[in-house]
This record gives structure tokens, sequence and C-alpha cells, in this order.
């Protein structure tokens, strides 16, 4: 694992792909579809037709499956269909419960542990997040939203926290592209510059402040989105 990624199946890996498994290559490009809705919550998938798109065999795309549905980032359905799961209202609690607890606790440790490298990657992150804001990109948003919450909890040095902050993404990631499609980029969360002049600061108590208040943000349109549906 890449220490400023806290997650083991990203788009963001500097490993030479020639040297990753197949397995591991499919399971990883699977991961990626799932965080960032390109597959929806509640849509149903084949084995064959993932391997049409993903362009693997028949094996490597059984054990990505086999992976994520340990996960809870799939679900198998039978007649070789997977899908992602949906949000229940009691889903979303437990998430945000989750969320709410660890994610702050990991900034807090982040901004104990924090370099000037470190704040130099979180601001041109942030500076992409807010170009891909203005001009609309949606795509640009979730995958520069990921990269930043990524790089602070990987200075966390917490592995245990990020590991299970991990899943918790897989599970609520997917209606992050809903919630884009409802609000546009323009409405949505970003406690960024806050979070950056606290970590910049050492404000341990500022930092941890405000990454709760992201989470609390994204949550709150997630839960809307779920309500109209």
């Amino acid at each position: 694992m890449k220490t400023e990624m806290f997650v083991h199946g990203n788009p963001f890996r500097a490993d030479d792909p020639a040297k990753i498994p197949a397995h591991q290559q499919v399971y990883e490009q699977l991961r990626v579809m799932i965080l960032f809705g390109d597959l929806v919550p509640g849509q149903a998938v084949t084995i064959q037709g993932l391997i049409e798109t993903l362009g693997a065999g028949m094996t490597p795309v059984r054990e990505a499956l086999r992976r994520l549905i340990a996960e809870g980032a799939l679900i198998h359905q039978g007649n070789r269909r997977v899908t992602v799961p949906g949000l229940t209202a009691d889903c979303l609690d437990q998430l945000h419960f989750m969320r709410r607890t660890l994610e702050p606790e990991l900034t807090r440790r982040a901004a104990q542990r924090m370099t000037p490298e470190c704040l130099d990657r979180l601001r041109a992150c942030d500076s992409d997040l807010n170009t891909a804001i203005d001009v609309g990109d949606v795509g640009g948003y979730l995958t520069h939203n990921y990269r930043f919450h990524s790089q602070v909890y990987a200075a966390a040095a917490a592995p245990i926290m990020t590991a299970t902050v991990d899943r918790l993404w897989l599970r609520f990631g997917p209606s992050l592209r809903v919630v884009c499609g409802r609000f546009g980029t323009s409405s949505l969360p970003d406690k960024h510059s806050d979070l950056i002049a606290a970590l910049a600061g050492g404000n341990t108590d500022a930092a941890a402040k405000a990454m709760a208040e992201d989470v609390d943000q994204g949550m709150h349109q997630i839960r809307v989105v779920l309500a109209e549906t």
C-alpha cells in the first residue's frame, strides 16, 4: 500500500500494472467502479458482463467478486448476478455514526503528524477539487474528494481505523454520484479549506471539527436524496 492512500483498491497506485496479479487488477478496477458510482446502488450486473467490460478472465472476476461480497460492497443475487447494495435509513444511521466517530479521530491523529510535504499535497488536491466543482465535473469531484480524504487518513498512521473507514467508503460512495446528480457540484460539501488551515496550524481540535462537519454535510445530502427515492 502506498503511504498516501488509505484504500488498497484505488485508481492512484504507482505500482507497475505488469507486476500486479490479474485478480488484483480486476479487484481494484471493480472497487473503483463501486466507489465512484459507475455501478449505482441496486444495479444488477452479470459476471459475463463484467468479464466483457473489464476484458478479464472468468477466474479473476470471480475472485474479485468474492472479495467484494465479503467486504459488503456487493451482494450476490444468484443467477450469476451481483448488485451494489442500496442504503436504508438504518444503514445510513450506522454509516454516519461510524464515520462521525472514526474520521475526525483519524484527522486529529493526522494533525499531530502533519508535514509540509503532506500539506502541499493536500493543497494541490484541494485546488483540483475546486476546479472540478467550478466546471461541474462530477467525476473529477468524486476523484479528488476521495484523494483528499485518503491523504489525510494515511497521515494518521492508524491502519486498523483506516481499514474500517475503507469499507465504509465503499458502502456510501456509490450514493455520492446520485447526490451529485441531485444537487450538482456547486452545492456539494467542502470543509477542506478549514481543514487545511487547522492542519497547517497544528490545531488538532479544529481539524477534527472541520472533518466532522464535512462528514455531516455529506451524509445529510445522502439522506435528502434517499428520502426522495
